[in-house]
């Protein structure tokens, strides 16, 4: 199988590339895919933003040419930005298209493993161009996400684990990450297990990992801690030139990153709670057993000055209590032994669980933080059943108390209604989450520890002078404490201006202000600004269509903004997908496009004992370059290290030797030249 690899990698020469994983599949119904020979991951994080490129190399050891779809398992809270690969000595770029990715390739029917491995929210891309016998196919996919935070801690994942379906060791399995902050960098580690080498600096750290000829069968987990003496508001801004700005919007960009100072968060609000379990029959079973224990998790860790409720519905409603009760141990002690006898029967009847829920509330002040958590299994079939009407109930409901009720919705499985539970937690300030069954509990007491703490309601922004536009999320969500605050906008004016977050905490309005100068040039390292705003105001204009019947004029307008602000800023949405465009350069010899790097070959070659490696460096680099020697059967035989000064052209012997200084035996030989960006790679053969 690694000789038929091999003879495909001649024809990356004068190739630019990184690479990483996914998968090459051939056929979804019976789980055929393409071995994934070499896997690159290469990230760049600056202040919580995850700028990844996932970059692969497959080979079509087959006799025949193969039809070949990229699979690749996208978490959910990421967005794709790019999407290139090389195939037959030619580079192609996907295009952004207004036409929807297949969500359902291979007719629908996806071998169970390979289903599995995908997830959720899979990215598919097909090539048109069969791969041929013996040849290679790079496949670079790049996309930006946000990292969760908590008590300055930061986590980055990435799914590496390609134990479902292959066991096959892998030539070379990458991980690069590079690390800027504008708060102090405390650690950084990488937590799934693989060797790291890891550098911290007070505002800068990296983390490289490498593994020779292992298989993939962990995903990479990195979590890095920023320091709690720092907080207060980081921005950062770029202003773009014309040819980056493709809109009549203002052409700078900026995002900032809010948590108050510990010195104001000495108190933390009590709490109205209430807590609503569906219990109806498709709850049965282990996710019953799990929403009873998240459930008695969030009763044994209420604060003292809290009131509660617990709200059990099937085709009935069931509370706990009449009214919030105090919390004290005999009242725990007591909602523990309602929870425990909930079971699973009936139909479902969420209209009928916020019209017992919500009036609860009609004596509450803003003195508290009052607080709905909601979570259901499946779609309303008793009561009313309209997402309409049942936002309707919600609002006049709301409405007829004097203070707002935060709504958290939590859908557990595949069966619950996205649009009704996005839409309750998007109108009444909260979230939405859903999880798998077997996620329930530990999602549900992770985020109750979250916002059992608030500091700051109904927030509200203000930036002075009133040149900031724009600006994402909308409406703002509370704030917790140990956790952050991210808004992005655009600015058409670059100044020094002041950022004011303002709310109530208990009853009494608060206010935190922050001086912010607003760049007047653009920026490189500051790029993904465009990209986290235009995901921003995509994931609100969603929310506002998936409200609407989608054959209604206005959705129809909407998903027309959606679509366009796609093609223009690159970020994948359900409405747009990758589509094969012209072939946009190709690396032959005579009409090759300037690159960065190029190999210059080797001589003499074949050679003996020893032979000459050229480089030819076309910008101002700096650094060192790794020259990797494999012999045909794909194991690393010798690694050689070349310093790089600037443009020009460089050489590097290979004296024939293997890494522990014996002579290496006659044969094929593959060098791969790394410079870190980019990856070249050639043949050459020894004859003794």
């Amino acid at each position: 199988m690694r000789h038929g690899c091999f003879l495909g990698i001649g024809a990356l020469l004068c190739a630019t590339v990184l690479m990483a994983n996914g998968v090459a599949i051939v056929d979804f119904e019976s789980g055929d895919y393409l071995p994934l020979l070499e896997s690159r991951v290469v990230v760049e994080v600056e202040n919580q933003v995850a700028m990844t490129t996932t970059n692969l190399l497959f080979v079509n050891d087959r006799p025949q040419p193969q039809q070949v779809v990229f699979g690749f398992p996208l978490q959910e809270t990421a967005s794709a930005t790019g999407l290139r690969w090389y195939q037959h000595g030619i580079w192609t770029e996907a295009a952004f298209s207004p036409v929807p990715p297949d969500s359902t390739p291979g007719g629908g029917n996806i071998f169970p493993l390979l289903q599995q491995h995908l997830g959720e929210t899979p990215l598919y891309f097909e090539l048109t161009e069969p791969l041929q016998c013996d040849s290679s196919l790079i496949i670079q996919l790049m996309y930006v996400e946000l990292l969760d935070y908590a008590y300055g801690q930061v986590q980055f994942s990435y799914p590496n684990n390609l134990n479902l379906i292959q066991n096959e060791p892998l030539i070379l399995q990458s991980l690069e990450l590079h690390l800027s902050s504008e708060r102090t960098i405390t650690s950084l580690e990488l937590l799934s297990g693989q060797a790291a080498e890891i550098q911290i600096n007070p505002h800068q750290a990296s983390l490289i990992s490498q593994q020779h000829n292992q298989s993939a069968t962990q995903d990479y987990l990195v979590a890095y801690s920023l320091s709690l003496d720092e907080l207060g508001l980081f921005g950062f801004s770029s202003w773009l030139p014309d040819s980056l700005v493709y809109d009549d919007g203002p052409h700078g960009f900026f995002m900032f990153v809010a948590e108050p100072e510990p010195d104001s968060l000495v108190q933390v609000m009590d709490k109205v709670f209430t807590l609503i379990i569906d219990h109806s029959g498709s709850m049965a079973g282990s996710k019953m057993v799990q929403a009873r224990a998240a459930a008695s998790f969030i009763v044994e860790h209420l604060n003292e000055g809290d009131d509660f409720n617990v709200i059990g519905f099937d085709t009935y409603i069931y509370p706990f209590q009449n009214e919030h009760v105090p919390y004290n141990s005999v009242n725990e002690a007591e909602a523990l032994a309602f929870i425990d006898d909930l079971d699973a029967y009936g139909w479902t009847n969420i209209s009928g669980a916020f019209e017992v829920a919500i009036p609860q509330f009609d004596t509450v002040n803003d003195s508290t933080a009052n607080i709905i958590v909601f979570f259901t299994d499946g779609m309303p079939t008793w009561g009313e059943t309209g997402t309409e009407e049942i936002l309707q109930i919600i609002e006049d409901l709301q409405n007829a108390n004097e203070s707002i009720v935060n709504i958290y919705t939590f859908g557990v499985g595949h069966d619950v209604n996205h649009q009704l539970l996005s839409l309750i937690a998007q109108h009444n300030r909260g979230l939405a989450s859903f999880l798998e069954d077997e996620d329930l509990e530990e999602m549900i007491t992770e985020f109750y520890l979250t916002i059992r703490n608030p500091v700051l309601l109904e927030t509200s922004l203000s930036i002075t002078p009133a040149v900031a536009f724009e600006l994402f999320p909308d409406p703002l969500p509370n704030l917790y404490v140990g956790h952050q605050m991210l808004v992005v906008g655009r600015y058409n004016e670059a100044l020094p201006v002041e950022i004011s977050l303002a709310g109530n905490t208990f009853g009494q309005p608060v206010e935190y202000s922050y001086p912010l100068t607003l760049a007047d040039s653009t920026l490189t390292r500051y790029q993904f600004l465009t990209k986290v705003w235009a995901k921003l105001k995509i994931e609100d204009l969603l929310v506002d269509y998936y409200a609407l019947d989608p054959a209604s004029p206005q959705a129809e307008e909407l998903m027309e903004e959606i679509i366009a602000l796609s093609l223009m800023w690159g970020v994948l949405t359900p409405f747009t997908g990758f589509t094969e465009p012209e072939l946009v350069a190709e690396f032959e010899p005579e009409d090759q496009l300037p690159v960065r790097y190029e190999l210059l070959g080797n001589y003499p070659n074949p050679f003996n004992p020893l032979t000459t490696i050229r480089i030819r460096i076309n910008q101002p680099l700096q650094q060192l370059v790794e020259v990797r020697i494999y012999n045909i059967l794909g194991e690393l035989v010798r690694t050689l290290m070349l310093q790089v000064d600037g443009a020009g052209d460089y050489e590097v012997v290979w004296d024939g030797k293997l890494s522990g200084g014996e002579a290496a035996p006659s044969g094929m030989y593959i060098y791969l030249v790394d410079f870190g960006d980019a990856l070249l790679a050639a043949r050459m053969t020894l004859l003794r």
